[in-house]
């Protein structure tokens, strides 16, 4: 159970301060603390109302721990009780979640997936990762926008970008990023031995437009035929975009559109996305304890899951946590995964603001 003690004498302060004079006058201060104290006021009133189911749970185990009471009672009161426990606890989920998601920036994303160690094996596994996340993002209600490729002759992909838009997007594939390990027979593989490949995958925020206004004159922009295994424009029209920022030297492609203009859209936003990112890990460099509450959702270099075949096995080692469901995973099931993240973020996160 939460501990709120922090939250009400937040509650009583703003509701302090509101009430002065100088506070009145300053209009965006008073906007800014009307928000956190609506905010605060309906948290406290949950909890209140959960409260008093415990007390109401507390009065009917009371009841049917007493011999001397009636039996009828006794027997309602039971039948009672898993009613009020199914409140109690849709409440706190209800508490904990609101808690949650104000510190999480309600934001688009940019996935980036990309073929490391392993050859072909870990280009084909690249694909079977936008396969997983095509389809949870689907079953999430979620909008996937794929921005680049770069295909191999028997299917799978050197690099993927796909952009994911929807309520909730990046508190549930922010844990994404990271080495993603899977072990298994290639189908080149005669001897049947297992191999092990890597494939890196990075999840970005997506700027809003009025957060990141590039210069033009920082701007290197270069149009090429496309290249690669594709569709029948490759290689036929100038389409393809190359951006780079001049200033920082990143940069971003996109050939997967007939259009160069389109194509030049989509590479913006990928480069814009990356120039933010690099931003806001020079300053949380700054923030250590923002970032000792995170579970691996910056180092591209560490390796956070294990997807293995031959055991039919998905270990996610920052949490310790394997489940044998690796059809169900690839599939886009992720959600029992995703949830054992999320958990783990909330118990570290609440920890650090006293709230347990």
């Amino acid at each position: 159970m939460l501990n709120l003690d922090k939250l009400r004498q937040e509650h009583q302060k703003i509701s302090e301060e509101l009430s002065l004079p100088e506070t009145v006058k300053d209009r965006e201060r008073y906007q800014q603390l009307a928000r956190r104290y609506s905010f605060l006021e309906k948290v406290l009133n949950l909890d209140k109302t959960c409260s008093g189911y415990r007390k109401e749970k507390e009065h009917l185990s009371q009841i049917i721990a007493d011999s001397k009471e009636d039996e009828e009672i006794r027997k309602m009161a039971k039948e009672e009780l898993p009613a009020l426990d199914e409140k109690i606890k849709s409440l706190e989920e209800e508490i904990e979640n609101r808690l949650f998601e104000s510190q999480e920036p309600q934001r688009d994303i940019i996935i980036e997936i990309r073929a490391a160690a392993g050859g072909e094996e870990s280009a084909l596994f690249a694909s079977d990762l936008l396969k997983m996340y095509s389809k949870y993002t689907e079953k999430n209600g979620w909008k996937l926008e794929m921005l680049d490729s770069s295909p191999t002759d028997i299917g799978g992909y050197k690099e993927i970008v796909f952009s994911v838009s929807g309520e909730g997007v990046y508190s549930h594939l922010k844990f994404e990023s990271g080495v993603h390990r899977v072990q298994r027979v290639p189908n080149t593989e005669a001897s049947g031995r297992i191999h092990t490949s890597t494939v890196t995958v990075v999840v970005l925020i997506e700027p809003k437009e009025i957060e990141l206004n590039l210069k033009p004159e920082d701007l290197e922009i270069i149009t090429c035929r496309a290249s690669g295994a594709g569709g029948q424009h490759v290689n036929k029209t100038e389409s393809a975009v190359r951006i780079t920022h001049l200033p920082t030297g990143l940069m971003a492609t996109c050939q997967d559109e007939r259009s160069q203009g389109k194509n030049k859209e989509k590479a913006m936003r990928v480069l814009k996305a990356r120039i933010l990112e690099k931003m806001e890990k020079e300053a949380s460099n700054k923030v250590t304890s923002a970032r000792r509450v995170q579970i691996g959702t910056g180092e591209r270099s560490e390796k956070i899951r294990t997807y293995n075949f031959p055991e039919r096995r998905v270990t996610d080692h920052r949490i310790n946590f394997t489940i044998y469901q690796l059809d169900r995973v690839l599939e886009g099931d992720l959600d029992e995964v995703v949830n054992k993240l999320i958990q783990e973020e909330r118990k570290k996160l609440y920890e650090l603001k006293g709230l347990l």
